[in-house]
């Protein structure tokens, strides 16, 4: 426990001190609540009534909000429409402490938008009934994209860290991930990505954070230990953390053995919305802050333990991780497993 309680302390005295560039796709995630009435004659459809939207941070936005939640600088940089989702989206990121001066606002651009309609009797629980996206489907323009890079190049030149977050939406063109790209290897700060689609054209960062799914889409089904190396090699990342869900996580590093890092707390989850945006905010600001890759990956198990147990789109704070970090039993941070 004197390990476990080290590690507590450190993300403690570390994390607040972090300054974190997110570059990706900027996303409002709208939950709009309601109270199912009766069915309507129209139609064998529900008749919800409203009573409340909010609005919360969702892809590289969420990542963003991870880290001003555990206390660091927190630099969003995307694209967000001139409309009233993208205000919805810039304000509350301003409210959580994300600073949003390298947020590209256009005319031309409308914000990619997730309402999720929670619905229930006025004595039961309200449950996701429908999900309506809104997206952009040409892109940001020429002028935004390089207002984009511009942004993107003076945020990684002041940050200890970069995150690039795909959500697929268009914000990260290969342009923009090579400067940022560049940037972090002359300055020796870490880079770290995730891409729901194309993981394997953003080659040559520190690490990756990719899914289960998203890693076997480039690899094949039946991941081994060997397959997750091999990936990592392909890429030529120096570490890669695959997150499996209720199943923990698979770290691959230069030298070391694959690590089985097993799931924190209890194995059903009540939320997985947003969950590896948490992941890699706080696996980037361990990496930040000094952690290996293998604490920075133990570091974010936790924190994913914590925010899969929340609903909606959630964030973690610097309490919730210290105090699970603290509780933690030593052989959770030193299991190996080489026979899977």
């Amino acid at each position: 426990m004197v390990e476990a309680n080290t590690n507590a302390q450190r993300v403690l005295d570390t994390f607040p001190h972090r300054k974190i560039a997110v570059v990706g796709d900027l996303v409002a995630d709208r939950y709009l609540r309601g109270t199912i009435d009766r069915v309507s004659r129209e139609a064998p459809v529900l008749i919800v009534k409203h009573d409340q939207t909010e609005t919360f941070p969702g892809g590289a936005a969420n990542a963003a909000a991870n880290i001003a939640s555990l206390g660091g600088a927190s630099l969003a940089v995307g694209i967000v429409g001139n409309d009233p989702s993208g205000e919805e989206l810039t304000a509350e990121l301003a409210a959580l402490g994300v600073e949003t001066r390298s947020i590209v606002v256009s005319s031309s651009y409308s914000t990619t938008t997730k309402t999720r309609v929670l619905a229930g009797r006025s004595t039961s629980s309200r449950q996701q009934v429908l999900r309506i996206d809104n997206e952009d489907r040409t892109g940001p323009s020429p002028q935004d994209r390089s207002a984009m890079r511009e942004k993107a190049v003076s945020a990684a030149a002041e940050s200890d860290a970069i995150i690039v977050s795909d959500y697929g939406y268009g914000a990260v063109d290969p342009e923009l991930y090579s400067a940022v790209l560049a940037i972090a290897n002359d300055r020796g700060i870490p880079i770290v990505v995730d891409s729901r689609y194309r993981l394997a054209e953003f080659r040559g960062a520190t690490a990756a954070t990719p899914n289960l799914e998203e890693a076997e889409a480039i690899i094949g089904s039946g991941f081994e230990n060997a397959a997750a190396d091999g990936l990592r090699q392909q890429l030529a990342y120096r570490a890669l953390l695959i997150t499996r869900g209720g199943n923990g996580m698979l770290l691959s590093e230069e030298g070391r053995p694959v690590t089985h890092i097993p799931v924190v707390g209890p194995s059903e989850p009540v939320d997985v919305t947003g969950a590896g945006d948490t992941v890699i905010a706080v696996f980037t600001m361990a990496l930040a802050a000094g952690f290996d890759f293998h604490l920075a990956a133990t570091i974010a198990n936790h924190a994913g333990g914590i925010v899969v147990m929340k609903r909606g789109t959630a964030t973690v704070s610097l309490e919730e991780l210290a105090e699970s970090l603290s509780t933690e039993a030593p052989s959770v941070s030193a299991a190996v497993d080489e026979t899977l």
